[in-house]
């Protein structure tokens, strides 16, 4: 952390990049960093690149930015185990690549890199940040707000395992600055008449195998409930905690791909998750599959896992 204060201190020029589809996690680190940089010293010129987010575009708005600016620039890229996920290419441009994240680490990119898989957000990681340099570096409520919005999402609002009681130490250090905990929960919780739609739809064609139940979201789904990409992926965890079924998973058809958000609240899945080009924690994790074709390959690997994880226990 020390080294990234200074490189920090070093550069005039910061970019902070995210993930693909950014959630609350990844908006909340990015533009919590650029709040204590830019309030700490603001005569740097920092910057928040990479693909936005509607479902929390309340704790800050992306920049537009032209190349030229990367020339001299620090890079930072946030909530991002992997290469292939950072939002907007260009984060090689720069003049030096930091990397900070909680994910299980799969790509070592990055000239420096802070990677620890203690902390159930990267948010948390970033508050953590602040607060081990709080003597000199400077947060504002606004700053706060992101931090804040970061931790409630990534740990599902303090439900999930990995949070501990630094997590709940830094939220009130957050608190302290300003946040509204009833308006950051009446921005999350909003509810379109669509997205009602679509968890009626979820709940009446799940599908169920050994140990696994999922839901197929083909390209028609979301716009029949006209949602959208973010939205629909954000309906994952209605299928968690039905009895006898300890991994569920979310199918996405994107244009090029199909995402698949895989969760557990029993066996590791992170493992099968690398196998399917992605990665993750152990219990929450991403991957993907080429088509549809793939689908019946990827529930008989995950049966293996929860047959497993019987047999272990």
């Amino acid at each position: 952390m020390k080294r990234i204060l200074n490189k920090i201190k070093e550069f005039d020029t910061i970019i902070i990049h995210g993930h693909k589809r950014p959630d609350g996690d990844c908006y909340g680190s990015q533009f919590g960093l650029k709040n204590i940089i830019t309030s700490t010293y603001p005569n740097k010129k920092v910057y928040v690149v990479g693909q936005t987010s509607d479902f929390v575009d309340y704790v800050g708005k992306v920049d537009t930015i032209t190349d030229d600016l990367y020339a001299d620039a620090l890079v930072v890229v946030v909530d991002t185990a992997t290469e292939e996920r950072i939002s907007d290419p260009r984060y090689t441009m720069g003049k030096y690549l930091i990397k900070i994240d909680h994910h299980i680490p799969v790509d070592n990119y990055g000239d420096l890199r802070w990677v620890d898989t203690n902390f159930p957000s990267c948010a948390q990681m970033i508050s953590y940040f602040y607060y081990k340099f709080k003597s000199e570096l400077k947060l504002t409520k606004e700053g706060a707000i992101a931090l804040y919005t970061g931790i409630v999402t990534d740990t599902g609002r303090f439900r999930y395992r990995g949070v501990s009681n630094l997590t709940h130490q830094l939220a009130g250090m957050l608190l302290e600055k300003g946040v509204d905990v009833e308006y950051i929960d009446q921005q999350l919780s909003k509810e379109t008449l669509e997205m009602v739609g679509l968890k009626g739809y979820v709940y009446s064609n799940y599908i169920t195998a050994d140990g696994f139940i999922y839901l197929k979201m083909t390209r028609d789904v979301i716009e029949k409930f006209n949602v959208s990409d973010e939205q629909a992926a954000s309906v994952v965890n209605l299928l968690s905690g039905i009895e006898g079924y300890p991994v569920w998973a979310l199918f996405i058809e994107y244009p090029n791909e199909i995402r698949i958000r895989l969760r557990s609240n029993g066996p590791t899945i992170n493992e099968l998750a690398n196998q399917y080009a992605g990665g993750g924690h152990a219990k929450a994790a991403g991957c993907r599959i080429e088509n549809w074709n793939q689908l019946d390959d990827f529930v008989k690997d995950c049966e293996a896992v929860v047959e497993a994880f019987k047999e272990a226990e």
